[in-house]
């Protein structure tokens, strides 16, 4: 009986330190994800009254792709916690799908760009909706893969069940709204693909207002 403990406390153990690693690598990549984003965020110096007020006025689009990614980013940095969280171990299927996860994070900033220089173009809003909708299928699959194991499974209170269906509401409706906007930006206009990210919202506020009645 001693040596099962003794194994179980190991294997405890070598599962909290790969988590700890985990975050360690995802507040760094969280960290760089978000500074790059400001990079494409400039004004030329050197320039007069009238060139000035012009390249302030050609800087917004990048402000604002600059404040959408960033909040984007934010809301998965909180995904990840909450994850990291709820799934016990680090390993196999849970590990590889994470590092995909942070790999997904790690290339925001370019169709962050793109949608900054080409808003009007549907496949720029495509990829950048895309991009966003497979991140956040990747986040629920390390989920959903952590929490199926016996390990896992053993971690079942109520409240950590309650997180789960939070989590996992959460990835599904904004995969959906982002995944759903990718046809709209070719077959109607890339802005009406980009004012449809807003469903978001009340999506998941509807969601979780039917989990509660």
């Amino acid at each position: 009986m001693s040596d099962e403990r003794a194994g179980s406390g190991t294997g405890d153990a070598t599962g909290a330190e790969d988590t700890v690693r985990l975050t360690a690598l995802s507040d760094g990549i969280f960290a760089i994800a978000m500074t790059l984003l400001v990079l494409d965020v400039r004004v030329p110096p050197g320039l007069d009254d009238a060139r000035f007020r012009d390249a302030a006025r050609d800087a917004l689009p990048d402000l604002g792709a600059y404040a959408l990614s960033f909040v984007i980013l934010a809301g998965f940095w909180r995904d990840h916690r909450r994850t990291v969280a709820l799934v016990p171990r680090f390993e196999g299927a849970p590990l590889r799908l994470a590092l995909l996860w942070l790999g997904a994070i790690a290339f925001l900033p370019f169709p962050t760009s793109l949608l900054s220089e080409y808003a009007s173009e549907p496949l720029a809003v495509a990829v950048y909706a895309g991009t966003v909708a497979v991140t956040n299928l990747l986040g629920l699959g390390v989920l959903l893969t952590g929490r199926s194991g016996p390990t896992g499974r053993g971690k079942a209170g109520a409240p950590v069940r309650a997180a789960v269906r939070t989590v996992t509401a959460d990835f599904w409706t904004t995969a959906l709204v982002f995944g759903a906007s990718v046809p709209l930006a070719f077959a109607v206009r890339p802005v009406v693909a980009i004012w449809f990210w807003l469903a978001v919202v009340p999506l998941r506020a509807l969601v979780r207002w039917s989990r509660r009645s």
